[in-house]
């Protein structure tokens, strides 16, 4: 009867979202290469933003109607100084989640997408931001809303990054062969691992781009309207 009591039907629901949304974003990504070669890459770009974007929103949605669902496994909430560390743990997770190596013009396919093989910037400390950003954040909101609904999804999202590690090295490797290899030699998946190794060297000129005061006006923006967001989407009604 305990685990019935808790285990609701939105744990499932949200394993679910996140299990169609990997295979789209996941799968998507794998299709790149065949899918460039008949619609080119920017309406390949638009095709994947259309099919990614709404699932996303999707799961942010229902995660912030559900997020404390199932058992309180712990509260800290009233805990001083949890608040603000909470914060700037997300903080620095949204800086991993949209590092300024990437090509905004790209991403809108304003300018040709193209795939790039990085050693510069944020990957200087980890080949993979996206994964350490996500972890991040996750740690940030299971701390601090404590519930099983939470831990659940901090799990999902953090095997699909996990995968998705993998799935982004093969792709790179197949596309640059060697030069990934090289380049896979010099940078690590573990922060800051190929620094303290030597491998690489923090070179702060690099993170003076406008892209990454992009992400600190995000970040200072959603400190503001993340209340709004909470109480917007509390008007949801979702019938399971």
């Amino acid at each position: 009867m305990l685990l019935i009591s808790w285990l609701t039907p939105s744990h499932f629901v949200m394993l679910g979202l996140q299990i169609v949304f990997a295979i789209a974003h996941s799968g998507g990504a794998a299709l790149r290469p065949w899918a460039e070669k008949y619609i080119g890459p920017r309406l390949y770009r638009v095709f994947f933003a259309l099919v990614s974007l709404p699932l996303a929103v999707i799961l942010i949605i229902y995660f912030f109607g559900h997020r404390y669902d199932g058992l309180q496994l712990w509260q800290v909430q009233g805990v001083p100084g949890v608040r603000e560390f909470v914060w700037l743990l997300s903080a620095i997770s949204f800086l991993f989640l949209y590092p300024a190596t990437f090509n905004l013009l790209e991403i809108a396919a304003i300018q040709k997408p193209q795939v790039h093989l990085y050693e510069t910037g944020i990957i200087r400390i980890t080949r993979h931001p996206q994964m350490v950003g996500q972890i991040i954040w996750c740690v940030a909101h299971t701390l601090w809303l404590g519930t099983t609904f939470t831990l659940v999804t901090s799990i999902g999202l953090v095997l699909h990054h996990l995968f998705g590690v993998w799935h982004g090295d093969r792709r790179l490797s197949d596309r640059y062969g060697e030069a990934f290899e090289i380049a896979k030699q010099r940078t690590s998946i573990i922060p800051f691992k190929a620094i303290i190794d030597g491998r690489q060297s923090i070179k702060w000129q690099e993170f003076f781009r406008p892209s990454y005061l992009g992400v600190v006006i995000f970040i200072a923006l959603l400190w503001f309207s993340h209340p709004l967001l909470l109480e917007a989407t509390s008007k949801i009604r979702w019938e399971i």
